[in-house]
């Protein structure tokens, strides 16, 4: 179990690096003007910051698969969702993001339901659903693709809370996948090439990648980032519990489903940094501001002198 925690903390801190950088790729290189459909979220791709956190994202996903198979689906979620407060302290020390009180809270309930759900947590269980629900995860998937291909000329911020939740929900069957993949030994890896689920893994985590690159290329990221926050941690926990036999140690599970909350609350606290800029920018942008208002204010307090020297 000791080594599926840090597995889990290990992809949560790829994946928090990588939000960084995704993010900024994503934005900076591919403004939504530039592009339409998935050509756009294709141009948005094609950058160095966007690739390096492509890399950052397979490395963070081995993690998981890892964490997966000797956790319960609610510990590695709610790891992943914690992938937040990793972005919002990397921006503060690197990029001089100012945080307020509320965010310095939410990186500590982060910590701590983090903390709690890894002292609570039981070994991951050993239910195995029927070959249906691999099935059901296939069509999970064509599901989810189906309603982002319908929402995707919503106007924000419908299509950013849409896109996020869609997101999320993704990377939820990408975990449910995983858990009931069946074990294999060596390279023999054939039946997971027989298995449905694999193709529900591999299709759901690239729809998941398209929706997340579009609900941050929106500019609608807290609404996007805190629907994925809440798709990919409240539903899979759920059937994690109910489908797949997770648990906690014995008298324990209040105290987990309360760190749990504090948690998956303290992500949502930080769900602004599913896109870190620079607060020197904003600085510019303000000060730029600032000096045309008070030039415009200027020029009207000196029209009427003009006329009346007219």
């Amino acid at each position: 179990m000791l080594l599926g925690l840090l597995m889990a903390l290990t992809a949560a801190l790829c994946f928090g690096v990588a939000m960084v950088l995704q993010a900024l790729g994503a934005q900076r290189h591919s403004p939504p003007a530039e592009g339409s459909g998935l050509v756009g979220t294709a141009k948005a791709m094609i950058n160095l910051p966007f690739a390096a956190g492509l890399v950052l994202d397979c490395m963070g996903f081995v993690a998981q698969l890892v964490a997966l198979r000797s956790l319960p689906l609610y510990v590695v979620q709610a790891a992943l969702a914690g992938a937040l407060a990793v972005t919002a302290v990397l921006g503060a020390a690197l990029l001089k993001i100012r945080l307020g009180r509320a965010e310095w809270l939410g990186v500590a309930g982060v910590c701590v339901g983090l903390a709690v759900l890894g002292a609570t947590a039981g070994a991951e269980g050993h239910k195995q659903p029927t070959q249906v629900f691999h099935w059901v995860l296939v069509a999970a998937v064509v599901l989810i693709a189906g309603l982002g291909g319908l929402v995707w000329k919503l106007g924000e911020p419908r299509r950013a809370a849409v896109m996020g939740a869609l997101c999320g929900l993704g990377f939820g069957v990408v975990g449910l996948a995983v858990r009931v993949l069946p074990a294999t030994h060596g390279l023999h890896l054939l039946p997971l090439l027989h298995d449905p689920a694999t193709y529900a893994l591999l299709a759901g985590g690239a729809v998941s990648f398209v929706f997340m690159t579009e609900g941050v290329r929106g500019g609608k990221v807290t609404t996007a980032t805190a629907s994925m926050v809440l798709g990919e941690t409240a539903l899979p926990a759920v059937l994690g519990v109910v489908l797949l036999g997770d648990g906690t140690r014995p008298g324990m599970m209040p105290l987990a489903v309360a760190g749990f909350a504090v948690a998956v609350a303290g992500a949502l606290a930080l769900a602004r940094f599913g896109e870190v800029a620079p607060v020197e920018v904003e600085v510019e942008v303000e000060t730029a501001a600032a000096s045309a208002a008070s030039a415009a204010v200027a020029v009207a307090e000196e029209k009427p002198h003009n006329s009346h020297v007219g």
